[in-house]
């Protein structure tokens, strides 16, 4: 009969546990369950780079009038820019590869990309989340092409 009481208020105890931790943090392709904060379809809104102490506005830029979105689902990214000009040879740039995501530390391995040189190489970022807003800052670095800037780009999420 004592068993029956202390059972009761255990089995109390772990049904008034707090709601459980949304999980913010996913190392892409290895849990297909949890819902990255990073997955969705993402649109630039602006962007900068700082070489040498140096900052540029890369996006938008001015006297350009182009698009650039990233979509982000499970295991890959991709990026697509492309220029809104009527009538004139369009301008598009893409890339395309894995990523993985554990806490604030996201890293993309660029696969494929219209910048052959750019492919197999891997970019490590901080990622920051605030309502629909995606801040992506970090280093892109190619000895071979002498790049070494840090970049700081914001998204803002599309909705369906």
């Amino acid at each position: 009969m004592k068993s029956k009481f202390l059972l009761i208020p255990l089995v109390l105890l772990a049904a008034c546990k707090g709601p459980a931790k949304e999980t913010t943090s996913t190392n892409a392709g290895n849990d297909s369950s949890a819902i990255a904060p990073i997955q969705g379809t993402w649109k630039l809104i602006s962007a900068t780079k700082v070489t040498k102490g140096d900052t540029l506005v890369t996006y938008p830029e001015k006297g350009h009038n182009d698009e650039m979105i990233k979509v982000v689902n499970g295991d890959h990214f991709a990026f697509f820019k492309h220029d809104l000009k009527d009538g004139s040879k369009p301008i598009f740039d893409s890339g395309a590869g894995t990523y993985s995501l554990s806490g604030d530390n996201y890293t993309e391995n660029l696969q494929y990309c219209n910048y052959r040189e750019w492919e197999g190489h891997s970019f490590d970022f901080k990622v920051t989340f605030k309502g629909d807003t995606l801040v992506q800052k970090g280093i892109e670095k190619i000895d071979s092409l002498k790049i070494d800037q840090e970049i700081v780009e914001t998204y803002v999420k599309i909705k369906k």
